[in-house]
């Protein structure tokens, strides 16, 4: 499997910097924004899981474009051209817009702080690299250049594409300033070890340990969307696996954590509860 990822890495790598007809920036729309983003005299970017999901070869319909300004503007000259509904949103500094079965969503470069008791960051403008360094994991934190001069270059200050390669999870920066940051980043390495097959990072995984405690500010809600996806997974097991080795699961699902251990029957050992219901949770997903 590790071998097939490689190949298809390495193919899709040379597939954009060839812009074949197989590169998702053959799409329309990029050389659209790249238009406007040139008459507007601003940078642009594809950021994050759209880039990293064309390497992995998995489809995907949401593009997020970073614009080193004013994300709001480009999305609304655009909308202009394509004659379609643009939803902005003030608040955030976003806006998205529809076209040819894609969801293409705008936001300015920028970069963030955290106060500790909440998720929600204090924001100011910043650069691509700024940018970068906010998200949470080195492969959703590569870019592609929508500049004309440069069109699809990477941008890959972290090596995302070498942790691609590897199958790793790993944090662009301090991972113990990015989980006790945004906590529900530490549900979001599991999630996403088990969806792919991937491995957390040492270091990374250790900071999940020490900061399984900061949890507790995420809302039931966010958690339960993540476990949901983790349930989704192709070997759902993995990931709960990891949950309770972090520490994570005995503190957002109990009742699951406590299944741990030998069930005796008089004199006799059984089964481990948690391992039997892990079984059964990757085989009912055959089934499906």
């Amino acid at each position: 499997y590790r071998r097939q990822r490689q190949m298809c890495i390495r193919d899709r790598f040379y597939s954009v910097k060839k812009n074949d007809s197989t590169a998702p920036l053959s799409l329309p729309v990029f050389r659209q924004i790249s238009a406007i983003a040139a008459r507007q005299d601003v940078p642009a970017f594809v950021v994050g899981g759209y880039v990293r999901d064309f390497y992995l070869g998995r489809p995907s319909t949401d593009i997020d474009v970073v614009v080193v300004g004013s994300g709001i503007g480009l999305a609304e000259e655009l909308g202009r051209e394509l004659r379609t509904k643009v939803s902005v949103y003030k608040t955030f500094g976003t806006a998205a817009l529809r076209t040819r079965g894609v969801e293409v969503e705008f936001v300015g470069a920028r970069k963030e702080s955290y106060v500790r008791d909440s998720r929600k960051p204090q924001v100011e403008a910043g650069t691509l690299e700024d940018d970068q360094r906010r998200r949470d994991f080195t492969i959703n934190a590569m870019a592609w250049s929508l500049a004309e001069e440069d069109f699809g270059r990477l941008v890959d200050p972290f090596d995302g594409m070498r942790d691609l390669h590897e199958g790793i999870i790993r944090t662009p920066c301090d991972p113990d300033v990015t989980f006790s940051d945004d906590p529900l980043r530490m549900m979001r390495a599991v999630r996403f070890a088990s969806q792919l097959g991937f491995t957390i990072e040492g270091e990374t995984f250790d900071a999940i340990r020490r900061n399984a405690h900061r949890i507790r500010i995420v809302s039931r809600e966010r958690i339960a969307a993540e476990l949901n996806k983790i349930v989704l997974s192709p070997v759902p097991s993995m990931g709960f696996e990891l949950l309770e080795l972090t520490g994570l699961l005995e503190l957002i699902f109990p009742e699951m954590h406590n299944l741990k251990g030998v069930e005796k029957r008089g004199a006799h050992a059984h089964k481990d509860n948690f391992i039997h219901t892990l079984k059964v949770l990757d085989l009912s997903l055959i089934h499906i």
